[in-house]
């Protein structure tokens, strides 16, 4: 069975879209700053309605809200689940979903669940790539609570 170069096209935009929301969780999980800033260097970062625009804010809201272990990796870790991609090649566009959890890796004491939620990205292909226009983080359920 062959694909059209269309169905091409869309797979590759699918499959790049899905990596740039590992790469969040991933950077975060390293605790990789600059790192994330360059992924949100262009897009809005909302998580829970506190909105930071850019590599300069987003770099800043981080240092704020991840916990950072001894060995200088976070101390949590992030899962992606039920990924839904939506890609408009003519408009340069695409709308991500996913669900997140967030666990606590401490060592010496069991992984924990600690914070559940949604994505909601909007994504636009500039310069011969997808990146991030936005990313809406959205808790729905906390461990304190």
């Amino acid at each position: 069975m062959s694909s059209s170069p269309e169905q091409q096209r869309f797979a590759a935009s699918e499959c790049e879209i899905s990596n740039l929301m590992s790469a969040y969780a991933y950077r975060n999980d390293d605790y990789d700053i600059s790192g994330l800033g360059d992924l949100f260097a262009d897009a809005v970062f909302t998580l829970d309605g506190t909105a930071a625009r850019g590599r300069t804010e987003i770099e800043e809201l981080a240092r704020g809200i991840i916990e950072v272990r001894a060995d200088g990796r976070s101390a949590t870790t992030h899962e992606l689940t039920n990924i839904m991609i939506s890609v408009d090649e003519a408009a340069a566009t695409a709308v991500g979903h996913a669900y997140w959890t967030l666990y606590r890796t401490v060592p010496g004491t069991p992984r924990e669940a600690v914070l559940s939620g949604r994505y909601l990205d909007h994504f636009a292909y500039r310069d011969g790539r997808w990146g991030f226009a936005e990313r809406r983080a959205t808790t729905l359920w906390s461990s304190a609570t």
